[in-house]
């Protein structure tokens, strides 16, 4: 079936002209998910841009296809019950949650690696460090996995819907104080960090405008037994306030359409996404234009996304190796391009700890920095070692030692032992196989497959001049970390 979907799309891509050609095809695959395999670029190459695009959107998930731990649908101990535990009992309480919350992670960069759909996951992962929360305050796994299932759910769908289901996802209202928030004593931290981060941006509201939109927002709180959204109406400040020209007895969904309504929520958003898979750098008039088509479509994420992605700035020659990989991108993207298999998940979470991106746990509530911000010496060296381990000859335990750190959340292992990864579970046979010609030909696809341009330092045979030692050195190019 694989195979006959295959030729079907080749057909499709000559009947209608040209592809898109393997530079393209790379560009955009890079983009849009983690990284490219040769097979899947000599598929896309044969597209056209709007066909690659189409098919990419098409696939996209809402669920994830990983089965979780068993213990995510464990209701959460009441708060009372918490409180009145003996120090021995709190200690072992919060061994376990840092051991869960390890497993958490392991399981999410089980559904990156595996899943079907990396675009979907990419935009997981880009709510994630949007509608910021964290284990570390939140504290309970079971709310932070099911924020993870919300986010996946409308990752393509449509982000006035998301929007109104974050205002209401128990991680959100623990992560920025809502339960605190009540008649008379209104907490003001969602209304403000929903202004500045997830809606408007600094410079689009005044300080007036989030007091009145905190007063819309008391009585939105939880359940203390079931740790369920409930909103309690006698909390709820029901007097008049007004909220960017907008008056009257408002609640919280009044307060997020004002908020929808406003042109520069449209452009905030779309300025994200710009940053995430074209270029540091935004251009104003493409972002009003794709703000509009936004708007237009209600607040549909594909419809924009799929500007976007064939937009002429997309493709621009001075947007191609512009943008840095995440953590992420660089573990799971080197893991999928190059078929490593058989590795501990949890492994892949201690790594990405280590390099400043440890998911579900951004630093604050403004997320993980991205572009240079992701690159310091600390950060270089770690990314070095990394991809050196990766194709290393010898072989190195691997479970053991991810099993010592599940054991306390991940902070078992220290820096010198970093992401025990190795060439045990990297088939160079096989990655070699995917391409064609004599071995200089291969050598040459290899090197435009893992790079997004010339590597800064030609090959010089070093390490016997053999196919990993070939690999190796295009990994640790400076170049690699780029898309």
């Amino acid at each position: 079936m694989k195979g006959l979907l295959c030729l079907l799309f080749l057909w499709a891509g000559l009947a209608h002209g040209s592809g898109m050609g393997y530079d393209d095809a790379r560009h955009l695959l890079a983009r849009s998910g983690f990284a490219p395999t040769a097979s899947e670029l000599d598929l896309f190459a044969q597209l056209s841009r709007q066909q690659a695009v189409d098919r990419i959107l098409s696939a996209t998930l809402t669920e994830a296809r990983v089965a979780p731990p068993a213990w995510v649908l464990e209701p959460l101990p009441p708060r009372q019950e918490v409180q009145a535990m003996t120090q021995e009992q709190r200690r072992k309480f919060v061994r376990e949650t840092l051991r869960k919350g390890f497993e958490l992670r392991a399981w999410w960069y089980q559904e990156m690696l595996q899943t079907s759909s990396p675009l979907t996951e990419r935009m997981t992962l880009f709510w994630h460090n949007h509608f910021v929360s964290s284990l570390e305050k939140v504290k309970g796994p079971q709310l932070m996995y099911r924020q993870n299932i919300l986010l996946r759910r409308y990752a393509l769908g449509n982000f006035g819907e998301l929007l109104h289901a974050v205002g209401r996802d128990p991680a959100m209202v623990v992560y920025l104080d809502s339960a605190s928030n009540r008649r008379g004593q209104p907490n003001e931290n969602f209304a403000r960090e929903l202004m500045e981060l997830f809606t408007l941006g600094v410079g689009h509201y005044t300080e007036q405008d989030v007091k009145e939109a905190a007063r819309a927002f008391t009585g939105w709180s939880l359940d203390r037994t079931t740790y369920a959204f409930r909103f309690y109406p006698f909390l709820h400040d029901g007097g008049e306030k007004t909220v960017l020209g907008r008056s009257g007895n408002l609640d919280g969904d009044d307060v997020l359409d004002v908020l929808l309504a406003q042109p520069a929520t449209a452009e905030f958003v779309v300025t994200k996404l710009w940053r995430e898979f074209v270029s540091p750098q935004p251009a104003a008039t493409e972002v009003k234009r794709l703000a509009g088509i936004f708007r237009a479509s209600h607040y549909e994420i594909k419809p924009v996304l799929r500007a976007l992605l064939l937009s002429d700035a997309f493709y621009a020659k001075e947007n191609r190796a512009a943008l840095i990989k995440s953590p992420v991108e660089l573990l799971v993207g080197t893991a999928r391009q190059f078929h490593i298999e058989g590795l501990d998940p949890r492994l892949y979470a201690l790594a990405g700890r280590q390099l400043g991106q440890d998911i579900f746990a951004p630093p604050n509530v403004k997320g993980w920095p991205g572009g240079e911000d992701r690159i310091n010496s600390t950060s270089l060296l770690g990314r070095k070692q990394i991809m050196a381990r990766i194709f290393r000859a010898q072989e190195m335990p691997r479970n053991q030692q991810a099993d010592a750190a599940a054991e306390n959340g991940g902070a078992a292992l220290g820096a010198s032992r970093m992401a025990q990864l190795n060439s045990g579970v990297f088939d160079v046979q096989r990655f070699f196989a995917e391409l064609s010609g004599n071995e200089n030909a291969r050598r040459a696809q290899a090197e435009k497959l893992l790079l997004a341009l010339p590597p800064s330092q030609p090959f010089s045979g070093g390490d016997g001049g053999g196919r990993i030692a070939f690999v190796r050195h295009l990994a640790l190019d400076p170049v690699y970390q780029l898309k």
